[in-house]
């Protein structure tokens, strides 16, 4: 029986931001998913991994990046990465959410950035007033200092929503971030695009969400 469903906002209720970096990295004539590869590259404790969990600062961050990125074969400074991150959301997510939460417990786990991230839409300001409402709670990896894939992220969400973890339903657009959730007894759901998603989430609820 579900009693939860636990969401990740960036590229499941937004568009991907992968899609920004690939038009960026075309323009420029740079490698192909160079950016992808320097967030993927010794995750939890790169660039990304530090400023996400606001160890470091945007000026930290931008030289770290760019180091990090040279390294795979082309520099790539990370104030110009930032201004890429800011997705649109999706309605027809939103509307399913809006659903869900009229039967079932929700929350959201985002790994985002410091509030105070300059050109970046990925503090606080990304998220729309009205669709963080939905949520009965919600996780920000810059303000608690701990960011997904870190198991006790999802400890905090399922102990505070005060389920367990077998009855929940977890969504995400990465991989790595489902494991943990998985290993735990949630259902998982990686999400590619809104369609696909919602129909994995219709048959996990048994509800109509569209």
């Amino acid at each position: 029986m579900i009693e939860a469903v636990i969401w990740d906002f960036g590229g499941v209720l937004t568009t991907s931001p992968f899609e920004a970096f690939a038009r960026y990295e075309t323009e420029r004539g740079l490698p192909i998913d160079i950016i992808r590869r320097t967030n993927a590259a010794n995750h939890l404790e790169n660039a990304w991994a530090k400023f996400e969990r606001a160890e470091i600062d945007i000026d930290a961050f931008d030289a770290l990046f760019a180091t990090e990125s040279k390294a795979l074969g082309a520099e790539v400074r990370g104030k110009d990465v930032l201004p890429l991150l800011s997705g649109d959301l999706r309605p027809e997510m939103v509307e399913a959410l809006k659903r869900i939460k009229a039967k079932f417990k929700t929350g959201c786990i985002t790994n985002n950035l410091p509030a105070n991230a300059i050109g970046s839409r990925g503090g606080r300001t990304l998220y729309v007033a009205e669709v963080m409402a939905l949520f009965d709670h919600v996780i920000e990896s810059a303000k608690i200092g701990l960011r997904k894939p870190d198991p006790r992220i999802y400890q905090m969400m399922v102990e505070t929503l005060q389920v367990n973890p077998k009855n929940c339903v977890y969504l995400d657009d990465l991989g790595v971030n489902l494991k943990p959730a998985r290993e735990m007894g949630m259902t998982t759901i990686k999400v590619a695009n809104a369609a696909q998603a919602i129909g994995e989430l219709e048959a996990a609820t048994g509800l109509t969400l569209r």
